[in-house]
């Protein structure tokens, strides 16, 4: 239990972060859309870093890789948003 919370924290926290970095209309705000955001980071981060040898097998990213994985991923929204690929809802 005290794992999952971590990673919610964390992931809070890098999603807030890379909002911060990349501000613009297209980003998504709310307090669970950071979270996700930054769990999926965080995920995105451990599996590049895994695959580029960064990390030890069963070790996950920390805030900064949890960051710029969210920074990654709020570029492919924004991208996807300008090309109306993807409606901005606000959100």
């Amino acid at each position: 239990m005290g794992v999952l919370l971590w990673i919610i924290i964390i992931g809070f926290v890098a999603g807030v972060i890379a909002r911060l970095l990349m501000p613009g209309p297209n980003t998504p705000k709310g307090f669970v859309v950071s979270t996700i955001v930054g769990v999926a980071g965080a995920v995105l981060a451990s599996i590049i870093g895994d695959f580029a040898g960064l990390y030890r097998p069963g070790e996950g990213a920390g805030l900064i890789g949890a960051t710029v994985g969210a920074l990654v991923i709020l570029f492919v929204w924004n991208r996807l948003v300008a090309a109306e690929v993807i409606p901005d809802h606000g959100l």
